[in-house]
């Protein structure tokens, strides 16, 4: 196995390293290592991916990661990447996203009691317990109002009058860094790695632990992931790509990796995958030479789904989106379809209209909108460019009866390559 710092390096995730003696020290043996999750939503999605990649990757290296739920800053609000004020959550909330949190990183890490398993903490434990005189005198009094305005995330909401910072939020900082310095008191804990928004606080609390414990720590961060263009990574149209099957289907986080841009395939691939140097070089070979191949893209959202959901949701999604093009949608069940057929336009007909002699395909095409009128239906039919089922039928006469049904309940209509239509019968 590749040096864990030059792994990192070849995978483009180190950012910033507060100290280059840290490569030294990871080197030297096992190091107890946190990250930290606000549990904002009960769902981690894709923007948390890097950070769960690189605790699961110090973890296989032999160190021990501590995921870190913000129970108790998770009611303040980290004002990190943020150009506004979080609505602060209830704490009936907060306690159904940390139950949903836990639950998914459990899939990235393993926990248990061994030297180089997991911990799963929650800074509840501790900072609500916390003496506001103590936490003042003992942790606010190491800081200047001028080392804190300094801060980038701070700066930055400081330069929009219009929205300025709470006192609330303006506070997380110092929270942050006393977790820091708890984990290094009740768990050894040297290192804390995040993204690059997320580096005052990173130092702040490798400054506490200097000024405290006379201690040594270290900080690491990430680069923010971003689109082709700049924007934000794991935004789409309809939102959010979300880790919860419930939320975002393993189809749906499937297609939304394997439309990945030529120009950042090569770094979602070295960010979100384990794949071993020399295939990842290898597919940016073939991603140069052959974009149309698109097998950087298939090779990225295969290894994504797997590790997201398993390698058996991985292969369904594969067959759900060879199916989309392909004469397998009669093999779907109705869960895989309705994935892969939710941003077609659908529409419902009584089921009764597949009894006797069937259902005219040419009035479908017509009553769907995928055609104009029936004299257009009929032309697409005859010319081949209709299709039941992603088979194409060229007899205008053609009907459709039940023995058509997908999953007992779903006929999928085509006109063309890429004119899709779902009708349900009920």
């Amino acid at each position: 196995m590749a040096d864990l710092v030059e792994d990192l390096r070849f995978r483009e995730l180190i950012h910033q390293m507060t100290d280059p003696a840290l490569g030294d020290r990871l080197r030297a043996g096992s190091v107890t290592t946190y990250s930290g999750f606000d549990p904002t939503a009960d769902s981690l999605h894709v923007g948390h991916l890097l950070q769960v990649c690189t605790l699961r990757r110090l973890q296989e290296a032999g160190h021990r990661p501590i995921a870190l739920a913000g129970g108790g800053t998770g009611l303040v609000g980290d004002p990190g990447g943020r150009s506004e004020e979080r609505t602060l959550l209830t704490e009936d909330e907060l306690a159904a996203n940390l139950a949903g949190v836990r639950r998914q990183l459990g899939r990235f890490v393993e926990f248990g009691d061994g030297p180089a398993d997991a911990l799963l903490v929650d800074n509840a434990a501790w900072l609500r317990s916390l003496d506001l005189f103590a936490f003042l005198r003992d942790v606010g009094k190491h800081f200047t109002v001028n080392q804190m305005v300094a801060k980038e995330s701070v700066r930055t909401r400081l330069a929009r009058p219009d929205h300025g910072i709470s006192y609330t939020e303006f506070s997380y900082m110092l929270l942050q860094a006393y977790d820091f310095l708890h984990l290094y008191d009740a768990y050894g804990c040297i290192l804390q790695v995040g993204g690059s928004d997320q580096w005052g606080n990173i130092t702040m609390g490798i400054e506490l632990i200097r000024k405290v414990r006379r201690g040594e720590a270290f900080g690491l961060t990430t680069p923010l992931v971003v689109k082709a263009d700049g924007t934000k990574f794991g935004k789409t149209g309809a939102g959010t790509v979300w880790l919860d099957a419930g939320r975002t289907s393993p189809y749906q986080l499937h297609q939304f990796f394997l439309r990945a841009e030529d120009a950042m395939v090569g770094t979602y691939l070295r960010h979100f995958t384990f794949l071993p140097h020399e295939e990842l070089l290898a597919l940016d070979e073939v991603t140069a030479a052959h974009p149309e191949r698109r097998e950087g893209q298939r090779a990225l959202a295969r290894a994504v789904t797997s590790l997201v959901h398993g390698p058996a949701e991985a292969t369904r999604a594969e067959r759900a989106a060879a199916a989309l093009f392909g004469d397998g949608v009669a093999g779907l069940d109705e869960r895989t379809l309705l994935d892969v057929f939710a941003e077609a336009p659908s529409t419902d007909l009584a089921r009764s209209r597949l009894d006797g002699a069937g259902e005219p395909l040419v009035d479908l095409l017509a009553e769907t909108g995928l055609c104009g009128s029936k004299g257009q239906a009929r032309t697409a039919v005859a010319q081949g460019g209709a299709y039941v089922n992603n088979r194409r039928e060229d007899d205008p006469a053609r009907c459709l009866t039940a023995a058509d049904l997908v999953a007992d309940r779903y006929v999928v209509l085509r006109r063309g390559k890429r004119h899709h239509h779902l009708v349900r019968f009920a």
